[in-house]
């Protein structure tokens, strides 16, 4: 055991891949440059932290389609300097069309597999929510930020007027040409000349940068204060000629949105959900994303001296995945919008709770099951996100996990606006909390987490990209800083598991029991005695976990950053 120990600490303590970035003022991390460029734009013409944490993400939605675009949906936390974080969510709502009854009637679309049909489809027109993360963003901007909409959205109108196509980017166009030829207006917007651009290449998306300028223009039209400027710009996306042409371009291509929806669809303020760990008041989003799966996990793991088990050790990495399943099976059996689903919020999130649940871990022996808690409920490859986080020098703090409308996406008619495909995150088993309805948010694996000192300031704030696997992936670096002392980049850089006993977010939800991908980067006598536990272990690539977060640390008057490389993650501080 000794051995083991000693190979697993002198593995997280190599040398770094990424040098840390540091700070003293305002630091922002997103997926690229060009994001991270926008948000210091903000900075430098003296907005806060909302101000350049949404014009980052509108240009994410220009220059990182392959994971997020406008029409996709968005969890944000804000956290205002001396003021309790509040959550934002910025996610669409299912179209008054989207019945279980309709889709247990569908035929296949033209590239599925007749005989492996998901319930909704996983992507094409017929799996589009409404879009959210828009009106998230005019919500966060008209409360909390203090520009213009034509001063956050100039950045991402300069961009979709033409900027060099990133490898991802191109990648994920020419993976997706088969789909995207099939749809004539994503074909004209991805590949203009007929084909997939290769990356380095100018991207130029003119039909998006139009509607930005329309936007930019209602705003500018509007007689009034910022607040009915912004209204406006809200307006002319939700009720007028946007949300015409979305609802046109959907009703006469099969798709389920139509006007009604978009008039009656609001982003909304919601309260954090939070528990307790060595001190730290943890910040996640509410029960209709899966946020609080990280939650349940460290109020079980809170229990084990996880220090004393030594760093990525058999027992540390073997309690961590346990605790992570159970606190996933109760994410498959009772999450859903708290709206339209009652949640027994309080059990899942107390600490009793998890002190039965952590008598269900068996040291020396792998659960094969899917282990939901008995709460009065019914029972019954990763799509992709991006992360944008700023702290600005005031100590206001914006964390979002911006997603959907990723690639391959439906553009809708000459908006430049590609649709989410989230649907599909819905099922249709009765009485679910998850389970699909008319006007309801489908339950997101985005999920932002923000770290509070005991005095209520923030500690950190971080967010990651990587479906089901986020909240595990930002609990392995959240302990990583917080019990092993690690640095940002160290935090993110360390070997992590990723568990996919659970079942899937997407398409076809399926369930894998027990099995565990490693990175190639823990020693092999590690994997063994998690094999000898009963782990079904595949040692995967050195750097091939599925999610990479961005993480901003303040301490000491020190903004201390964290990119993963794992993922094109981008920080830069001042």
């Amino acid at each position: 055991m000794r051995l083991l120990f000693l190979l697993a600490t002198t593995l997280s303590a190599q040398q770094l891949m990424f040098p840390p970035v540091r700070g003293t003022r305002e630091m922002v991390g997103a997926a690229n440059n060009f994001e991270v460029e926008a948000g210091f734009r903000l900075l430098s013409a003296g907005g806060n932290a909302v101000d350049a944490g949404v014009a980052s993400t509108l240009t994410a939605a220009v220059t990182e389609q392959a994971r997020f675009g406008l029409g996709g949906e968005m969890p944000l936390i804000i956290t205002m300097k001396g003021k309790p974080p509040i959550v934002i969510s910025g996610v669409g709502t299912a179209p008054k069309l989207a019945t279980v009854d309709y889709y247990s009637k569908r035929t296949p679309e033209p590239w599925e597999d007749p005989t492996r049909l998901a319930p909704i489809p996983g992507e094409g027109i017929r799996a589009a929510i409404l879009p959210g993360a828009f009106d998230g963003l005019i919500l966060a901007l008209q409360k909390y930020g203090t520009k213009s909409f034509a001063d956050v959205a100039q950045p991402a109108i300069e961009y979709a007027e033409g900027f060099p196509l990133g490898e991802e980017f191109a990648n994920f166009i020419k993976n997706g040409e088969r789909l995207l030829s099939t749809w004539p207006t994503s074909k004209t917007f991805f590949m203009p000349n007929g084909s997939p651009p290769p990356r380095g290449t100018i991207m130029r998306m003119p039909a998006l940068a139009k509607t930005l300028r329309e936007l930019v223009a209602a705003e500018k039209k509007k007689r009034g204060n910022r607040t009915k400027k912004l209204q406006a710009v809200r307006d002319y996306f939700y009720r007028g000629p946007i949300a015409q042409k979305i609802a046109a371009f959907s009703e006469a291509n099969g798709g389920l949105i139509r006007l009604e929806d978009l008039k009656g669809f609001q982003a909304s303020e919601d309260t954090p959900r939070t528990t307790t760990y060595r001190g730290y008041t943890i910040v996640k989003p509410g029960f209709w994303t899966q946020g609080p799966v990280m939650l349940q996990a460290l109020n079980i793991l809170e229990g084990y001296d996880l220090k004393a088990m030594g760093h990525n050790s058999p027992a540390f990495l073997h309690t961590q995945v346990e605790a992570v399943k159970l606190a996933f099976a109760d994410r498959d059996a009772h999450y859903g919008d708290p709206k339209f689903s009652k949640i027994n919020e309080a059990t899942l999130l107390s600490k009793g709770y998890a002190a039965t649940r952590r008598n269900l871990i068996n040291p020396d022996r792998a659960d094969m099951e899917s282990r939901p808690g008995p709460i009065a409920a019914e029972h019954n490859s990763v799509q992709d996100t991006t992360c944008v986080n700023v702290v600005d020098r005031q100590g206001n703090a914006f964390n979002a996990t911006p997603s959907g409308a990723w690639l391959p996406s439906v553009i809708a008619g000459d908006t430049g606006i590609p649709l989410s495909t989230r649907l599909q995150s819905f099922v249709t088993t009765k009485g679910h909390a998850n389970e699909l309805a008319p006007g309801k948010r489908p339950r997101v694996t985005l999920s932002p987490t923000t770290v509070l000192k005991p005095d209520g300031s923030v500690h950190l704030i971080m967010s990651t990209p990587g479906g089901d696997n986020q909240d595990q992936a930002m609990l392995q670096v959240l302990i990583n800083i917080i019990d092993f002392g690690m640095s940002p980049q160290e935090a993110v850089e360390a070997p992590r598991f990723q568990t996919e006993h659970f079942y899937s977010s997407f398409a076809q939800h399926e369930f894998v029991p027990g099995r565990l991908r490693v990175e190639g980067r823990v020693a092999k006598p590690v994997l063994d005695a998690l094999r000898a536990k009963g782990h079904l272990v595949t040692a995967s690539g050195d750097w091939s976990n599925g999610s990479a977060p961005t993480v901003i640390l303040l301490h000491d008057g020190i903004l201390d950053g964290g990119a993963d490389p794992r993922r094109l993650r981008f920080i830069f501080g001042r």
